[in-house]
């Protein structure tokens, strides 16, 4: 080799050796954001659930650092929430403001408040950091199927994502989570808790229309139900288990034309399991648990959880104890994702929280807020069956939000090469969304 060849061929290692010593120390720095600098709030939900794990300072170190490395997609959750204002709270229940305006209000603030407080906007941060989460599948809708209904939390999430653009932006498509990951920036993902209905009952194409078009705003998830039936289909909470509707067949031939993932998580036992059969794309349920483990209205037993896995999609596990059991703790939580993947394989699981932060000042601003004068009725969707479980204080903390290293380094102590850790993790929830948007590469 002459000294020129050698000169080049140096000259390229030294630059790959540099770029990958670069590398190096950025994935360093964000395995060292995921523990440094908690606050009181993070730090005794980290403690409750390492007394749990009990995981070994390799098992800790290598968790960490495939966690911070890796792309986090949470398949259903929530953005942090900011405290209230309580003082304009009080000034609007003074004013008279009816319930619903109290209700918008009350979401409106916990929703964007971050945006121009300095205090919560911290508070944000730092569960963000902390957690090492990318991106949420974001509830962006409010359940129902009223457009007007759904499109509120959608204009507010949009609104977060439009001004905090260098902390947290809206992924479109896929490609925008990588760049994300890449700016070591975050991201939401838009799921609707409903599929948007004219509600005149004319023709099928007339109730249809509004799916497009709030696809066209960013929404790339519906629930097909949300607890009870509706036209679509049986939810999850009726004692009835009809199953999935002439309607609802066509609801789900259209969710897979336009490119929208087909949500059955609130749905009934079998509406759940005939969208799988019928869906031509895949079709997840978003947040749930296994029946196998602990029966639910809000669990899905083995064959259900086998035919969606048949369609590509994937089963959330959700951070709720008392849809997990057990304990309720994060050793439950993994006993979940450990039954899916023995039943229908590590590429059709993943973690679906269903919770979110909440910020330290919360408990302060609600107390500035007057009680309410008035009785609220039941709400419409709460079919819920009678349930006395209360988790420990510790089980609930284990499986805080801002947890979410600590999930990871948990499946790494279950033993769990990296490959399909990185796949439950988010890359399952990559993937589906691609297939989805017909980008399957």
């Amino acid at each position: 080799m002459d000294r020129r060849t050698f000169l080049a061929g140096s000259a390229g290692l030294t630059a790959a050796t540099a770029a990958t010593a670069a590398t190096n120390a950025e994935n360093r720095e964000a395995a060292d954001d995921l523990t440094r600098a908690l606050n009181p709030r993070i730090q005794a939900d980290r403690q409750a659930a390492l007394a749990i794990l009990k995981a070994d300072a390799r098992t800790l170190e290598r968790g960490l650092r495939l966690h911070a490395e890796s792309i986090i997609f949470d398949g259903y959750g929530f953005s942090p929430r900011a405290a209230l204002d309580g003082d304009a709270y009080a000034d609007a229940v003074n004013r008279g403001a009816s319930n619903a305006e109290l209700k918008d209000l009350r979401e409106e603030m916990s929703m964007t408040r971050y945006v121009s407080d300095p205090v919560e906007q911290r508070e944000y941060r730092d569960a963000w950091r902390s957690s090492g989460v990318t991106c949420i599948f974001q509830n962006a809708g409010e359940e129902g199927q009223d457009p007007l209904r759904l499109i509120k939390r959608l204009a507010r999430f949009t609104y977060a994502t439009d001004m905090l653009q260098e902390v947290v932006s809206k992924a479109a498509v896929p490609d925008d989570i990588l760049t994300a990951k890449k700016q070591r920036r975050h991201s939401l993902y838009f799921t609707g808790n409903g599929v948007p209905l004219t509600q005149q009952w004319v023709s099928i194409p007339d109730e249809l229309r509004y799916l497009r078009i709030f696809y066209q705003l960013g929404i790339r998830m519906m629930h097909l139900t949300y607890q009870r039936r509706n036209m679509i289909g049986d939810g999850c909470a009726e004692k009835a288990n009809a199953g999935l509707s002439d309607f609802g067949r066509a609801v789900i031939a259209e969710m897979n034309r336009v490119g929208v993932i087909p949500d059955c998580a609130h749905s009934g036992w079998q509406t759940s399991l005939e969208a799988a059969q019928v869906s031509e794309k895949p079709v997840v349920a978003s947040h749930t648990t296994c029946a196998k483990l602990h029966p639910h209205i809000r669990s899905k037993p083995d064959e259900v959880i086998k035919a969606i896995a048949a369609t590509g999609g994937y089963v959330g596990i959700c951070c709720i104890s008392r849809f997990l059991r057990g304990r309720g703790d994060i050793n439950a939580l993994l006993d979940h994702v450990d039954h899916v993947v023995k039943i229908a394989g590590a590429d059709h699981v993943t973690l679906g929280t269903d919770v979110a932060y909440t910020s330290q000042n919360a408990a302060a601003e609600n107390k500035k807020v007057p009680p309410s004068r008035s009785r609220r009725r039941k709400e419409f969707r709460s079919l819920w069956p009678a349930d006395n479980y209360r988790p420990t204080n510790q089980a609930g903390r284990s499986i805080a939000w801002t947890n979410w290293p600590l999930f990871t380094v948990g499946l790494v102590g279950r033993g769990y090469s990296d490959e399909d850790i990185r796949k439950i993790i988010g890359g399952n929830v990559l993937r589906v969304a691609r297939v989805t948007l017909g980008l399957n590469t």
